[in-house]
């Protein structure tokens, strides 16, 4: 064996030399173990045992696979031989000379100090009578021999130690090596700290402790972190990872054999975790600082001194890159500080682990929340309801509650976003979809953790790594302790009761059910929805939670530039600011509570109306911005002169969509404004076809011989070219030629494809309207296919608004259906208007008081029963 130092002075030949070491372990009563001082690693060590004296054996466990073979128990006197010297040597400066060698071991002298002067460890064993003094072969001349005769002499005399009465029954331990139920006996302690001996370090982060007072033998492995180990061959060899010999030398260094305190933390799987308390530190901690250990989530947890502490030190040694952590990169080592901790807006949520944010350059970044994962579906919910058209946010269990929880915390208000790590993008695996690069980030708004927040309460899992992954939150354990809790309450993900069904209806685009739903709306006046998206400036879908519903929502009273769209025939270039248009909408409302009123709905099925946030009507603040233009439906609203106000200041401002206007010449302004009298400019037209609505289509009778002409010619040549079936295949918008019921070829317009063989077409020339109403039928049998004079009034949103007169007798038809009763009179307020509206309204009168069809069971818009407090 090396030796642990050098000779400390020349010695004579027949003196052995002096040599220096420090106590690393006592074996028993009468050896010790020395080592010299580390340089580079490990330093060297030997044992010594004490010449001249024999201290009782220690108790020894049966050998491990002899079934023969028997726990040895203590001898009397020799665990109190054994911690006379612990206490006296363990981690002291000794020197010793070595006498003589036996077999591989090593007899001598030792003395506690620097030299020959300090006191003699056999001599006080003998003195103390914790130790025999070897008489056998005694020599006369050995000064040393005698005088530790002559100390024994004097214990016998005074009966110390082994000595003493009784035998030194009492002083044999009552070893127990195993414990039947380890997780009972850990928990029966409560945490609290119990005094121990550290009896053996199997590597940095594993020892062997006898528990005291009850002499429990137990392997207990540090909470929270892992040191290198030693992997042990199939030869039986141990083959140490990199640092594990230099880490178990810095536990052995401040623990073996010290007396200390353990707090017992848990006990998963028959392994014991805990705590080793020291009054010079926690090794734990030191551990991680020095860079001898890295942290370990699953032992984390138990931790009772505070987890944060050690993830603090684990920092420490990877931002001084030592030992284990020399070849560290960090996760964002190549970000700039700025880049790896800023304030943020929030805009929008996009599920439950990730978020839209805005930057002070006004740049939008999507954060994604380090270490969590989102609800999402397991096993056979995956599979079921195929059919069905699946939407993740309301389908997932608490998905929905996750993302609500978000919106309402975060939407708006500005957070820290301290960026943890990138993840790389992925490509496409066999059954996973590729993912773009995420950057993820803890993100805390008035000191609270939203990670944390959202696992806590059962809305969101964490994420479980490899041990060597560093891509992880830089509160991870803050997120395990969380999930613990929710899953110990049953919160959320954890409950044990049936999840949540959201039903939401998506209405959107469907006619039939938003015509049902429209009055509902109306009447409820201002209703609450929330904003889920936007497809431009003025087009957004909502959710009515009252309603549990999906509506698409336009705004009434603005026309709003459009945004680039496919369409039949081909991508639709954007109109300018349409852009600006929906980024102002997003940034006001995206995923905001909002009030609507409900006006009206489109043929689409898409609901009309006004849209207020926090006192402000979006319509109003589009026009304010110079964003959008009035339309001229919004006469009739209450916002009208709030709207013209607003569009005026942007037009004289020329900002945006204003940038290019010219004011029209002030003569036509005048022109318009006096004209006051109904302009009857009656023209010639041929009625072709009359819809439910009262809407019809007409010929103009000047034009009527190029038509025909035009027909003459299309027909001549569908005679001379007949089309051949199935060359042409019709998509909706296509203008063509299409076979009438009468089986005469017309100009027409696809409108919609259901097959190859059913499609759709509009008429273009006569219209194609064949379902009839009374009214109608009424309209029909008088006008179509005759030539009548036709006036426009005043221009509607889809079609003029005109009146019809009969060609021979000049006769109003509008006026004719008011007085037979089978219509309603539109009121409009326009000044010159006005003398036709009261002709109209007292034929309507007349038609009333006459009970004539429509009006034969009385007025319906109104209750007229005296009963109920009304009189006409």
């Amino acid at each position: 064996m090396a030796s642990v130092s050098g000779p400390a002075q020349t010695a004579s030949a027949s003196a052995p030399p002096l040599q220096r070491g420090i106590v690393k372990m006592v074996l028993s009563g009468c050896a010790i173990i020395v080592r010299g001082q580390p340089r580079g690693g490990p330093p060297p060590e030997r044992q010594i045992n004490l010449s001249n004296i024999r201290a009782g054996a220690l108790a020894r466990r049966a050998a491990q696979g002899q079934p023969e073979s028997k726990d040895t128990p203590d001898e009397p006197w020799a665990f109190q031989a054994r911690e006379f010297l612990r206490k006296k040597l363990i981690g002291k400066e000794v020197c010793f000379t070595v006498e003589y060698k036996n077999m591989h071991r090593e007899y001598g002298m030792v003395y506690l100090g620097k030299d020959t002067t300090g006191e003699n460890i056999a001599e006080s064993l003998v003195s103390e009578g914790l130790a025999t003094v070897r008489r056998e072969g005694f020599r006369g001349n050995n000064p040393e021999q005698a005088r530790l005769c002559d100390l024994e002499d004097q214990s016998k005399a005074s009966k110390k130690g082994l000595w003493s009465e009784g035998g030194g029954a009492q002083t044999i331990r009552n070893i127990k090596y195993t414990i039947e139920n380890p997780r009972n006996f850990v928990d029966s302690l409560h945490q609290k700290p119990i005094n121990a001996i550290i009896e053996h370090v199997r590597d940095g982060s594993v020892v062997r402790a006898l528990l005291l007072p009850d002499y429990y033998l137990v392997t207990v492995m540090l909470s929270g972190i892992k040191c290198p180990t030693f992997k042990r061959e199939a030869d039986g060899t141990e083959t140490p990872e990199p640092f594990a010999a230099e880490a178990r030398f810095f536990t052995e260094s401040r623990l073996l054999q010290r007396d200390v305190q353990i707090i017992l933390e848990s006990c998963p799987n028959q392994i014991i975790l805990g705590t080793i308390l020291h009054p010079n530190g926690n090794i734990t901690e030191l551990l991680l600082k020095e860079g001898f250990a890295r942290c370990v989530d699953w032992s984390m947890a138990v931790y009772t001194q505070g987890a944060e502490k050690l993830r603090a030190a684990e920092r420490s040694a990877k931002e001084r890159k030592v030992r284990i952590w020399k070849d560290y990169v960090a996760p964002t080592a190549n970000l700039d500080q700025k880049d790896r901790q800023f304030v943020a807006k929030v805009m929008q949520v996009v599920n439950a682990d990730a978020m839209v944010v805005k930057l002070n350059s006004g740049e939008y970044k999507t954060i994604h929340l380090s270490s969590i994962r989102p609800p999402r579906n397991e096993g056979e919910e995956k599979n079921k309801d195929k059919d069905k058209r699946f939407r993740p946010l309301y389908d997932i269990p608490y998905m929905f509650e996750a993302r609500e929880f978000l919106r309402k915390k975060l939407i708006g208000k500005k957070v820290n976003v301290t960026v943890d790590y990138i993840r790389a993008a992925t490509g496409p695996g066999e059954g996973t979809p590729a993912f773009p690069e995420r950057t993820c980030a803890t993100v805390t708004i008035g000191g609270i953790n939203i990670a944390e927040a959202l696992v806590s309460k059962g809305l969101a899992t964490v994420i479980r790594y490899r041990q060597d992954d560093d891509q992880r939150s830089s509160h991870y354990d803050e997120l395990l302790a969380a999930e613990a809790r929710a899953i110990k309450n049953g919160k959320g993900l954890h409950s044990k009761k049936e999840v949540p069904i959201h039903r939401v209806a998506d209405i959107s685009g469907e006619t039939q059910k938003a015509k049902q739903f429209l009055p509902f709306l109306q009447r409820a006046g201002r209703s609450e929805a929330v904003v889920e998206y936007v497809f431009s400036g003025s087009r957004l879908k909502l959710y009515m939670p009252k309603e549990t519903c999906l509506i698409t929502f336009l705004l009434a009273g603005i026309e709003c530039p459009r945004s680039s769209r496919n369409t039949p025939g081909g991508m639709q270039v954007a109109e300018p600011f349409s852009d600006e248009a929906m980024l102002f909408t997003k940034e006001l409302v995206l995923q905001r509570e909002v009030e609507v009123e409900v006006e009206s709905m489109d043929k689409a099925g898409n609901f009309i109306g006004w849209l207020h946030i926090e006192g402000v009507n979006l319509s109003v603040a589009l026009v304010e911005n110079a964003l959008s233009k009035v339309h001229f439906t919004a006469e009739r609203s209450a916002y009208y002169k709030t709207l013209v106000a607003a569009e005026e200041g942007c037009r004289q401002r020329k900002e945006k969509i204003w940038a290019n206007y010219e004011e029209k010449p002030v003569e036509e302004v005048v022109h318009l404004s006096e004209e006051k009298e109904r302009v009857a400019n009656y023209k010639p037209v041929y009625v072709t076809e009359i819809t439910d609505t009262l809407h019809f289509y007409a010929q103009d009778v000047e034009t009527g011989s190029q038509l025909e002409s035009l027909m003459e010619t299309m027909r001549a040549e569908i005679a001379a070219q007949p089309p051949v079936e199935g060359s042409y295949s019709p998509r909706r918008g296509d203008y063509c030629i299409a076979k009438f019921a009468d089986g005469e070829w017309y100009r027409a317009r696809v409108e919609k494809v259901e097959s190859p063989a059913k499609v759709h077409v509009f008429y273009i020339d006569y219209g194609n309207e064949d379902a009839r109403a009374d009214v109608v039928d009424c309209v029909v049998r008088d006008i179509q296919n005759t030539q009548c004079l036709l006036n426009v009034e005043y221009s509607g949103a889809t079609c003029p608004h005109v009146t019809i007169q009969f060609g021979d007798t000049k006769e109003d038809v509008g006026l004719g259906l008011v007085k037979e009763g089978l219509v309603m009179v539109d009121v409009r307020k326009e000044k010159h208007l006005q003398k036709m509206v009261t002709e109209y309204l007292n034929s309507q009168e007349s038609a009333k008081s006459a009970r004539l069809n429509i009006w034969r069971y009385g007025d319906f818009r109104a209750d007229d029963a005296d009963e109920f407090g009304y009189s006409r």
